[in-house]
């Protein structure tokens, strides 16, 4: 049975300077929970920078769903880690990861985000204007079969 289609590049601010939280005063060697640089960058983002799924998941380059779907897997296996005391250890995992030069912080993100908004309006406003210069030069009662 076939894979299914390739998972998009998942963007991350930086790589995490740490990559194994372990706990202490457990005898013995413990379990570990594997968590996917993707998980932790939504992590990071969702709970640690206070981003919503939306925006999360435009920084991140990725659906709403997608977002959600890491961020709540993150926490599952983090809480399972703290509530058992297991080892977390971070891994490149099976998507390709892009690093973004762009700092993800809430407020720069708010600002690129209004920018393009304000962009996508004057886009749309051209769009509307050029459709009605359009309808303005098409002669009175023909249909757009005659058009073509």
């Amino acid at each position: 049975m076939g894979q299914g289609r390739p998972k998009k590049v998942r963007y991350i601010q930086n790589m995490p300077q740490v990559l194994q939280f372990s706990p202490r005063g457990k005898p013995g060697r413990p379990e570990e929970v594997g968590l996917s640089i993707d998980e932790f960058e939504a992590l990071k983002l969702s709970d640690h920078q206070g981003f919503s799924q939306a925006q999360g998941a435009q920084a991140m380059k990725l659906s709403r769903p997608s977002f959600g779907r890491l961020v709540r897997g993150a926490r599952r296996k983090v809480a399972d880690a703290l509530a058992n005391g297991k080892i977390i250890k971070i891994y490149p995992g099976d998507a390709q990861v892009g690093v973004r030069k762009v700092d993800f912080r809430l407020d720069s993100f708010q600002e690129d985000l209004a920018k393009f908004n304000a962009q996508t309006k004057k886009v749309l406003r051209a769009a509307k204007s050029a459709s009605a210069a359009r309808r303005a030069q098409t002669p009175a009662g023909a249909t757009p079969k005659d058009m073509f």
